[in-house]
């Protein structure tokens, strides 16, 4: 897959793209991404990009003529490389908020281009001519699309094949299949500062261990997520459930009977 982000900003993204998950996958030729400066695509020497919005109002807003020259030259130069068809995102407070099923979608295209706004916002006709979609990594605002932009690409990259080595990494994580969160994790030692680990995880029974798993993980989703949407549980999930509280089958009857 390859990446190329539009900022005002390239160096913010140097230490993400070179750390980590991100690193690994562009070492192993998984991911690339190429960082535009939009002020390379301004009009005038002193490489303005933003102006007054029309109508009054606080504020400036980016122009249009260099973030659309920058996302057609980022296109061209994919479409000349070899990649497919190039899908454009705008990071915006108003667009669709991102969730992991949308996070895999994107990953199995070869192709994005993350246009990270500033200021009061872009010029609409960027939306009207280059932009594919908007994404949103919550609902609250902040300084410019480049920390969302890392947000995209973090969970995007991920989910490549090859990247995390175990496809079982993210299979079994929260929100993987459906809106549950995951279970609690582990690892040694065995007890620290009075706290054990719990028995069934050292058993050895790979049954016991997946009905703890299971229950914990619906248990972890209705106190702490309940607003996920929700389905009616099997039998098999009220049973892993009322495990994981102690034993006691009243417990998601306290709450709605769905999930």
């Amino acid at each position: 897959m390859r990446v190329d982000v539009l900022t005002l900003f390239p160096e913010m993204f140097v230490g993400v793209t070179n750390s980590s998950i991100l690193r690994r996958a562009r070492e192993q030729k998984l991911l690339e991404v190429c960082l535009t400066d939009i002020r390379d695509f301004a009009l005038d020497k002193h490489r303005v990009v933003d102006d007054y919005p029309f109508g009054g109002g606080a504020g400036m807003v980016m122009k249009p003529e260099p973030v659309v020259a920058a996302v057609e030259s980022v296109v061209e130069r994919a479409k000349a490389d070899g990649f497919g068809e190039s899908r454009v995102i705008l990071m915006s407070p108003q667009g669709t908020v991102l969730t992991q099923a949308r996070a895999s979608a994107l990953s199995s295209l070869q192709h994005l281009v993350l246009i990270c706004g500033h200021y009061e916002g872009i010029d609409h006709r960027v939306m009207q001519l280059v932009v594919h979609e908007e994404i949103s990594v919550g609902d609250y605002v902040l300084t410019g699309g480049e920390l969302p932009a890392m947000v995209v690409m973090d969970c995007v990259a991920r989910l490549l094949p090859g990247v995390l080595g175990c496809a079982e990494s993210t299979a079994e994580e929260s929100f993987a299949s459906e809106p549950v969160l995951e279970y609690p994790q582990y690892t040694r030692p065995r007890e620290f500062r009075g706290l054990p680990v719990p028995e069934v995880l050292l058993s050895g029974n790979h049954r016991e261990i997946g009905r703890w798993r299971r229950g914990h993980s619906l248990r972890r989703t209705l106190e702490k997520r309940p607003e996920l949407p929700q389905r009616e549980l099997s039998r098999y999930d009220r049973e892993c459930l009322a495990l994981a509280n102690g034993d006691s089958p009243h417990f998601y009857s306290l709450r709605k009977e769905g999930f």
